[in-house]
């Protein structure tokens, strides 16, 4: 998450969020050697897992009182207010991951999601260190360490054919995620920025790569 330049989180516990959120680079990678149903068999479980902690906090109080003991220190303002229920970031990640394969083809999962993990990484923390000019709900140093840093996870992904258009349109598909990340919109970041590039990535295979396979990845494993 790309803060603002006037943000008043704590820079050390954001390196420390974001060090965990880089472990789920591990979704990505894994996936790649392991077919969809595989994946499937082993983040739905967690997914429900997590997401059966995260509403617990919520109804019951001794629940609550341990999240917070442990893990207190480490949840956004957002995440600590328990008037309001709101799953945390962990929860989100694998209920993205669990869409992403659901809907998208493998090559896209791994490039959209990737994209997430590392961008709006580096978003966040260079955002909130040299975040000075306001660009809609983030910073625009921060929005534009999202879009380099995009646009090398593209350059390194995998392709179906390594075709110059496959870069162009993952290239394209980070700016548009660029632009989500630093939108004011209500859905969280963990959803909205794999779910529009993904959709963005697969819009222009079809219009601009009509012939190429992009299911071809999903037979290898």
């Amino acid at each position: 998450m790309n803060e603002p330049a006037n943000g008043e989180q704590s820079y050390t516990a954001e390196l420390v969020r974001k060090a965990i959120h880089l472990c789920s680079l591990s979704i990505p990678i894994i996936y790649y050697f392991i077919e969809k149903s595989t994946a499937l068999k082993i983040l739905l479980p967690l997914t429900l897992a997590f997401a059966f902690a995260d509403v617990a906090r919520f109804i019951h109080p001794a629940a609550w009182q341990i999240y917070q003991t442990y893990f207190g220190w480490l949840l956004r303002p957002h995440e600590r207010d328990n008037r309001t229920l709101r799953l945390n970031g962990a929860t989100y990640v694998l209920l993205s991951a669990s869409i992403c394969i659901l809907i998208f083809p493998k090559v896209i999962v791994v490039t959209a999601f990737s994209i997430l993990i590392i961008s709006d990484s580096i978003a966040a923390l260079f955002g909130i260190k040299f975040g000075k000019h306001k660009f809609m709900k983030k910073s625009l140093e921060g929005t534009a360490a999202f879009f380099v840093s995009a646009a090398i996870v593209v350059i390194f992904s995998p392709k179906v054919d390594y075709l110059p258009m496959e870069y162009f349109i993952g290239i394209a598909a980070a700016l548009v995620g660029s632009v989500i990340e630093a939108a004011p919109i209500a859905l969280d970041d963990n959803l909205s920025i794999p779910l529009s590039v993904g959709a963005t990535m697969w819009l222009m295979y079809v219009i601009l790569l009509p012939t190429v396979n992009v299911f071809a990845l999903d037979a290898v494993s």
